[in-house]
């Protein structure tokens, strides 16, 4: 059996190494043209602490990679010294943090040695030349494949009219082990550590129009009174998109990945929902590979039934909480002072919304 997956994605590399470990072959097809991945230095992925205990077991040495957090904490831009509320489980570190660049160089490199894998260079995004191989399945990743702008194309979409911008902050050494995201009335704000001394800054400006770096920094300077920065590493921006697919499967090809669902990164959430259904689709080839069928079209089938309305619910569950803010900030913070005054005092309450934010709804 041999498996075919599109584009040379961060998605695709660390599917392929759980894929690779189940001794099934693959190729990977790829246009050099369509790989942002190699100047994204200055973005940083936030893994669930379920999450990043997958990707360590099923890849060694994974843990070097990335900086714990025990908490995050909440903010809002009239009380912006007091926290709101604050994301923690005592028995455990809450959230990891990993630069980008790092992770996809790190199953970049190990697949290369991999002898389940072969990497096949597309001419170009028209390339139908994997057509011509009998996959069992196909699974593709990559916007602007042929088989993308075919087959998956109909969407549930809302463009948000921002702009994220994410960069480095330099700073002198500190104990860095809190995660910080603050609803300022120019859109969210978050400080995610990477080490004693370096943080990276996520800021979702709501404007159609771009901002200068100037005054970006004018808004960090407001809402920042723990680091002392030495310096700014490179700044990248992207707009921001939610996006939810009606359809997963085509015959034999499976989409999947940003794909399949697109969130605002306010909750770091987006890359935890791949990491979820990377893991439901692994159980799913298990259970065929246990009892002996055929990997093909059910495969995607069976993934598309399990979790694309509960991909639906949770991204539309971090799009509320966005709009609830947003919404908050434009009657002063009126909303989430009582609110989450509710939310401390219950326990029950506290210990979902941690859960919820490391597991995402129980599949």
């Amino acid at each position: 059996m041999r498996i075919c997956l599109i584009g040379k994605n961060l998605t695709n590399l660390v599917l392929a190494n759980i894929l690779a470990n189940k001794k099934l072959y693959l190729d990977i097809y790829y246009n050099n043209s369509l790989i942002p991945q190699k100047n994204r230095s200055s973005r940083t992925l936030a893994l669930s602490y379920k999450n990043h205990d997958f990707l360590k077991e099923n890849s060694k040495n994974f843990n070097l990679l990335s900086w714990p957090t025990k908490s995050i904490k909440i903010y809002v831009e009239k009380k912006k010294l007091e926290e709101l509320f604050e994301f923690k489980n005592n028995n455990q570190n809450n959230f990891f943090l990993v630069k980008y660049n790092e992770i996809y160089n790190f199953y970049l490199n190990s697949l290369k040695k991999n002898k389940y894998i072969r990497f096949i260079k597309l001419k170009n995004n028209n390339d139908k030349s994997f057509y011509k191989k009998n996959y069992n399945l196909i699974i593709n990743s990559d916007f602007n494949s042929y088989i993308s702008r075919k087959f998956f194309y109909k969407k549930i979409e809302k463009n948000y009219n921002s702009h994220a911008y994410t960069f480095l902050i330099y700073h002198k050494k500190i104990k860095n082990n809190i995660s910080m995201q603050i609803f300022t009335k120019k859109g969210p704000l978050a400080f995610l550590p990477l080490s004693n001394n370096k943080t990276s800054i996520v800021f979702s400006y709501k404007s159609l129009n771009k901002i200068q770096f100037k005054e970006i920094k004018k808004i960090l300077k407001n809402f920042n009174d723990k680091y002392k920065i030495t310096r700014f590493g490179k700044v990248e921006n992207f707009n921001l998109r939610f996006s939810m697919l009606r359809n997963y499967c085509h015959d034999n090809i499976l989409s999947f990945g940003d794909l399949i669902h697109k969130i605002h990164p306010l909750a770091g959430q987006g890359f935890n929902m791949t990491i979820r259904d990377i893991k439901i689709l692994s159980k799913i080839i298990d259970e065929k590979i246990s009892l002996g069928l055929e990997i093909n079209n059910s495969v995607g089938e069976n993934f598309e039934k399990r979790v694309k309305h509960l991909n639906f619910i949770y991204g539309s569950g971090v799009d509320l909480i966005y709009n609830f803010f947003n919404l908050d900030n434009k009657l002063n913070n009126s909303l989430s002072d009582p609110l989450f005054k509710i939310f401390k005092k219950n326990k029950i309450l506290n210990k979902y919304a941690t859960y919820f934010s490391d597991r995402g709804i129980n599949i």
